[in-house]
């Protein structure tokens, strides 16, 4: 493997690396054959005891920063792509219920477990009918008496089959407006799945993302404190982009990994002679560095925000917003073009599916990037934003 992100490594990184490369790297191939989740590694990130990273150190968790907890989801994408964004993802819902949720009794006690258990937290945001907009829900949750009930019909579920307890996105109450919303969380004996379409996808297959219909019903205090417009706003916009990037960003070196292993292949064939394919991978780095730096650097300047009083109102900003959706695009445009070097760099090795230079999952799982929050959705809002914005 490449080194790290930032040019060190945490304990918390080295465990996650060493799953990477002893256990998600060895079934990665059989996970995207097979569509299936990658039981093995958050096993093995269950009994390294890296899955509670993102909660507080009060709560017995890692209390990892932004910086930490990108370079974990780049160390363990390197080894699979789909396990780094199933990590990130869980890191996102955790991230949420801590920073919304921490000074509620309820689920204060809640981070405990999921210490403790190493609970695995996906979320549902989306649902049939909103036509892939985040910030607005048809189905809204039901409180009766010290219950609720909730009902939604998702178009994706990423890992929610397999997944502990779900975070869900609705409605306040059934006479609210589709963009006031909350957030349920809902454990695995309160809900019923029923899958509705299948997941048979080019790439990211071993995040099983299709279609339910979520039935559940559970205590009144499962729902977070606050609005889902705040922990948009303040974490799940920031926390997405970002380790998503570090996600990215580690299928990318994987595939530069095997590229630059090919060369010095290459090299030892004529010992003396620079390979024709050594200058490719020299402009091929360039890329990485930019990528990397674009990277480690908004993930440092978060982690800067969040040391300052009133840090969380920054995150409220326009200019802190055009950030967010800049590294959102620049890294899902970024890392197909440097696996798309990588394939350039090895030819034919890369192009086999069953060879050690093979590219071709690395392809497809990055071609995924740019579909996540389509950028064209995300570059019209930027387009409306510097219409007013005025960068100081």
């Amino acid at each position: 493997m490449i080194s790290p992100v930032y040019g060190r490594t945490s304990e918390l990184v080295a465990k996650t690396r060493a799953v990477a490369q002893e256990v998600a790297a060895k079934h990665a191939a059989d996970v995207d054959a097979k569509s299936r989740f990658p039981h093995e590694t958050f096993e093995a990130l269950r009994q390294a005891r890296v899955l509670s990273a993102a909660v507080p150190k009060e709560f017995g968790g890692h209390g990892a920063n932004m910086q930490e907890l990108t370079e974990q989801c780049a160390a363990l994408a390197q080894g699979c792509g789909a396990s780094g964004m199933i990590l990130a993802m869980h890191h996102i819902q955790v991230a949420c219920i801590a920073r919304h949720g921490a000074g509620d009794p309820y689920f204060a006690k809640y981070l405990t477990e999921c210490v403790e258990k190493q609970l695995l937290i996906a979320s549902i945001t989306s649902e049939v009918g909103v036509w892939g907009d985040t910030r607005s829900s048809i189905c809204a949750v039901e409180r009766d008496g010290a219950r609720y009930k909730l009902e939604k019909d998702a178009t994706t579920v990423s890992y929610g089959e397999h997944a502990d307890d779900l975070l869900v996105t609705c409605r306040r109450n059934a006479d609210a407006p589709q963009s006031d919303q909350i957030l349920v969380l809902v454990r695995k004996p309160d809900r019923t799945l029923t899958q509705t379409t299948t997941w048979d996808t080019l790439g990211m297959r071993g995040t099983c993302s299709p279609g339910f219909k979520m039935v559940a019903s559970g205590p009144i205090e499962q729902i977070l404190p606050g609005s889902f417009a705040d922990a948009s706003a303040q974490t799940m916009v920031s926390y997405s982009h970002i380790m998503w990037s570090g996600v990215w960003l580690g299928i990318a070196l994987d595939a530069i990994s095997k590229a630059s292993a090919y060369v010095r292949a290459e090299a030892r064939k004529k010992p003396g002679v620079v390979p024709t394919s050594a200058h490719r991978l020299a402009e091929a780095m360039v890329k990485v560095q930019e990528m990397r730096s674009n990277t480690a650097g908004q993930a440092s300047e978060f982690d800067a925000i969040m040391a300052m009083p009133g840090g969380m109102d920054e995150l409220l900003t326009m200019g802190w917003a055009l950030k967010m959706n800049n590294i959102k695009v620049g890294s899902s445009e970024m890392a197909p073009r440097i696996v798309h070097d990588a394939l350039q760099i090895v030819g034919i090795g890369g192009y086999k599916n069953d060879g050690k230079f093979s590219v071709g999952r690395n392809y497809r799982d990055s071609l995924s990037a740019a579909l996540m929050i389509s950028n064209e959705r995300i570059l019209a809002k930027t387009a409306s934003m510097l219409l007013v914005y005025k960068d100081e």
